[in-house]
């Protein structure tokens, strides 16, 4: 445990990329079990491999507090569009990020923090998906997708800079 974890209430995060969960935990005891879908690629640090980083992160910015379900994301900034079937027909190649961004950033200098293994060099986040997208199984390009129910109430409670562990 670090200095941080401490500051923050000893709230913490776990995620399990062979389980496809994501666990919230609060003073050792897990409060929050959501199912996740990370990288179809499955894991890996490597810039351009679209694989989910492992080890030790933390949340480095939490985007789109006030962005309505379903709001779609491009370079982190909310476009006002909200994601519907009609949206996703016209944009078959988007990859839709919606609803939330937690943005990780790596701790682990040379295995996924700076040069080519920079989590958050390389847009790594914990996001909301469409509901169509499948939870519990890999799908995703790199990062953690939820369903947009459950990263809002991840992103009301988890606090900035709070630890997140992820783990093959």
């Amino acid at each position: 445990m670090n200095n941080n974890s401490l500051l923050l209430g000893q709230k913490r995060i776990e995620v399990s990329l062979f389980d496809q969960k994501l666990i919230a935990i609060e003073r050792g005891v897990a409060v929050h079990v959501f199912d996740v879908s990370s990288a179809k690629k499955g894991p890996g640090e490597q810039l351009g491999s679209y694989k989910t980083p492992r080890g030790k992160h933390y949340i480095r910015a939490k985007i789109g507090s006030n962005v309505p379900e379903n709001g779609v994301f491009v370079g982190r900034r909310f476009t006002g569009e909200i994601c519907s079937p009609c949206l996703m027909k016209d944009n078959p190649q988007r990859d839709w990020i919606l609803t939330r961004i937690l943005w990780l950033c790596g701790c682990e200098k040379g295995f996924n923090r700076f040069g080519d293994v920079d989590s958050m060099r390389r847009y790594i986040y914990i996001h909301g998906t469409p509901d169509s997208e499948p939870m519990g199984s890999p799908g995703s390009i790199g990062c953690i997708r939820m369903r947009n129910t459950d990263i809002m109430h991840l992103f009301d409670w988890v606090p900035i800079y709070c630890p997140i562990d992820v783990f093959a």
